[in-house]
């Protein structure tokens, strides 16, 4: 083939079961693809490098710099130096809680290494771009989309493995809410709240494994939203109290925070912080409660806040991939 087109889910980080390891396994993650927001690229051999070029749309402008620098790590790994047509033409909101950087390196790592006549599943992309080093909820999202529990890293652990996917319901839905003037901890940052925080206790960690496997998981199974949300919103309340001190709170964004107590308030049971934020999210269990939560959050919502909201199904497929012989590339706008 001579180009590969790629579109792949956002995804929410809902919560670590174990980030201290006091069950002999560290971190352990559930998350859930979501539909409507993703990043999407196209790359394409061209005949020379004269034909090369690397283009980024408006929204996806932000990851230009990071694409272009796993791009060179990526023909490295593959010893791949052919000159290439790249369009990215969304992305994830970076540095939101949204799995930007995990989708953007599978999806061009993907592509590269087909292009380059290589097989590589995405586990071997995300160690080659180091991802996955604390979650693999990215790397599940974009081979299989659902909700996904993956099992956290033990000594010989590369990529923590998915260890249970289900799909999530149909019906229900995703309100996400989000601050455009905050961004979430990232690289070394990141790396030095995980060294200052204090021994996740081990009772947490039994309790969220606990909801995780008795409540959370049948729930789903079982369509059950009034089992699955108080669960979700203990365990979100639990790891965001043990990274308030890295973060500034519960939630890493003061106006999300607000935001999600002003839900609550109005029988929202299901809501928290995707990741180290600052996106928050409010689940619902029908489309009509997703839109009359945002119909009144709008009206509420001062000129000048600088939180916004959106509505969103789950996805339950992962990566969409189309590979084609020929073609020429539409450049991003």
């Amino acid at each position: 083939m001579n180009a590969i087109d790629i579109e792949c889910p956002a995804r929410l980080h809902l919560g670590f079961i174990d980030p201290g390891a006091s069950s002999g396994r560290r971190f352990g993650s559930l998350g859930l693809g979501l539909d409507g927001l993703g990043t999407r690229l196209r790359v394409q051999r061209v005949r020379s490098a004269r034909e090369a070029y690397f283009a980024a749309g408006e929204r996806a402008q932000p990851e230009r710099d990071r694409a272009l620098a796993c791009l060179a790590r990526l023909r490295r790994a593959f010893d791949f130096d052919a000159p290439l047509a790249i369009e990215l033409l969304d992305a994830i909101p970076p540095h939101a809680g949204l799995g930007s950087g995990t989708q953007l390196s599978l999806a061009l790592g993907y592509a590269v290494a087909r292009l380059a006549g290589r097989d590589a599943a995405p586990h071997q992309i995300a160690e080659l771009t180091q991802r996955g080093a604390r979650s693999g909820i990215g790397i599940g999202v974009f081979e299989q989309g659902g909700f996904v529990v993956d099992g956290g890293r033990a000594e010989r652990t590369t990529v923590p493995p998915i260890v249970a996917r289900l799909p999530f319901p149909a019906a229900w839905r995703v309100l996400l809410v989000f601050d455009a003037r905050h961004a979430g901890l990232s690289g070394a940052a990141e790396t030095n709240a995980f060294r200052t925080l204090p021994p996740f206790p081990a009772r947490d960690a039994e309790r969220i494994a606990g909801l995780t496997l008795m409540h959370v998981l049948p729930a789903l199974a079982e369509t059950d939203f009034a089992r699955f949300g108080p669960a979700v919103t203990e365990i979100q309340a639990r790891v965001g109290d043990h990274f308030a001190p890295v973060q500034g709170g519960r939630f890493a964004s003061p106006q999300v925070a607000r935001w999600l107590d002003w839900f609550a308030e109005r029988g929202a049971v299901c809501f928290g912080q995707s990741s180290w934020g600052p996106t928050g999210f409010v689940m619902t269990a029908s489309a009509e409660e997703a839109r009359h939560l945002l119909d009144a959050a709008k009206a509420a919502r001062a000129a000048d806040d600088p939180v916004r909201f959106r509505s969103v199904a789950g996805r339950n497929a992962g990566a969409r991939i189309v590979e084609s012989r020929s073609g020429a590339p539409v450049r991003a706008s």
